[in-house]
């Protein structure tokens, strides 16, 4: 069929217009995929990726890094954490903590002494393991050895009485009987609440005197039996004409009350150059810079040097380890909380040591030990539970 000239023009002009220009108007379909995809491959303000401009995610608030260190934290961190510096308990926590490790230093003593060691001998390699240490401690987080000025005087007394303090106890605890001995030193705590009171003014409550008191008296029900026994010995020596010995006798008790005073004056000392410093390893490194010298003097004009075997080595090695953390411990309870309500936690170690021997023993205890266990466990759990004072905990 033949079309005519008119026709075919049109044909072919609508070829052209829709090949070239096409003027009709985008559908809404083709729109709106063209506005979904422009921003995608045209987008002024969007900056380009790649390799070297990838992006790092940003810096999590403080509260968000807390919360996952402690979620990866082992729990044992965790809880050392807590006790360091978490809640108002932390005084009494440390506290807690270093009475504990001392009381598993008895023990490991106990159980694995194969070699009997002189006390002075036996101090002066603690107090070595104890300043090497500390030292360590003190380099590897760039902090000064001795503190600023005004705190080395208060190092300084801490480190002399600390020395006066453990010399006189291991004198005593050579010339008198255990249970004196033990007595004697059950008295530092006191000491110590009344030292705080003449040095710091602390505030001494009735729940705190109450406290000391009921731990005490618990501790003279432990070895009442003994000190009536060793009573009536001294009685017998004195009618056999024994004027030497107990001179002596009397000489060892009034050193060990005088150990009792300079241990209680250590305590505040200790809780003051914490305070002063804001670090309470430097009273740890202060002791044992001045306690190592002083114990090896001590056991060179007192004692025969006994060379210890393998076995002997390892125990002390490990009994001074523990000794560090114990008194590190020790000190930041005493910077953390008064001295009169921390001190009471201290009777802990006498406690344990109570149920140890009760444990190891298997034998139905004495009604004496049995109430000075409850005097212990009541005045303890009474410290914990009124706790400090919200204002007085830092």
């Amino acid at each position: 069929m033949a079309t005519t000239p008119s026709e075919s023009n049109d044909a072919s002009s609508q070829v052209v217009e829709l090949v070239v220009h096409d003027p009709s108007p985008p559908s809404s379909a083709d729109s709106d995929e063209k506005d979904q995809i422009a921003p995608l491959l045209s987008d002024p303000e969007r900056p380009k990726i790649n390799i070297f401009t990838a992006s790092y995610p940003r810096i999590r608030p403080k509260d968000e890094v807390t919360r996952l260190l402690e979620s990866e934290t082992s729990p044992f961190t965790q809880f050392i954490l807590c006790v360091w510096n978490g809640s108002r308990y932390s005084g009494l926590l440390c506290m807690a903590v270093s009475s504990t490790i001392y009381f598993f230093m008895g023990v490991l003593t106990e159980i694995f002494s194969v070699q009997a060691i002189p006390l002075f001998e036996t101090a002066f390699t603690r107090c070595t393991i104890i300043l090497i240490l500390s030292y360590l401690w003190l380099r590897r987080s760039e902090q000064p050895l001795f503190g600023t000025p005004h705190v080395r005087i208060i190092l300084l007394l801490r480190a002399l009485t600390g020395c006066i303090a453990i010399s006189s106890f291991v004198y005593c605890s050579q010339r008198l009987p255990f249970s004196q001995a033990v007595v004697l030193n059950s008295t530092i705590p006191v000491m110590a609440s009344i030292m705080a009171r003449i040095f710091f003014h602390e505030t001494l409550k009735i729940t705190d005197i109450a406290s000391l008191a009921c731990s005490f008296f618990g501790v003279l029900f432990f070895f009442r039996e003994m000190l009536a026994t060793q009573g009536q010995l001294v009685k017998v020596k004195q009618g056999s004409n024994a004027y030497t010995r107990t001179g002596h006798h009397i000489f060892a008790i009034l050193l060990g009350l005088f150990s009792s005073i300079m241990g209680g004056t250590s305590y505040c000392l200790i809780r003051a150059g914490a305070k002063a410093s804001d670090q309470p390893l430097l009273t740890v490194f202060s002791f044992g810079l001045f306690a190592s010298p002083a114990m090896g003097i001590c056991t060179y004009i007192f004692e025969d040097f006994v060379l210890p075997g393998i076995q002997s080595i390892l125990l002390m090695l490990v009994v001074g380890i523990l000794a560090f953390f114990a008194e590190v411990m020790l000190a930041r309870g005493l910077q953390l909380e008064r001295t009169g309500t921390v001190a009471n936690i201290r009777y802990l170690e006498v406690a344990l040591r109570q149920f140890w021997s009760l444990a190891l023993t298997r034998l139905a205890p004495s009604f004496d030990r049995l109430i000075g266990v409850l005097l212990l466990a009541i005045s303890i759990c009474c410290t914990m539970y009124i706790g400090p004072d919200k204002e007085e905990t830092e």
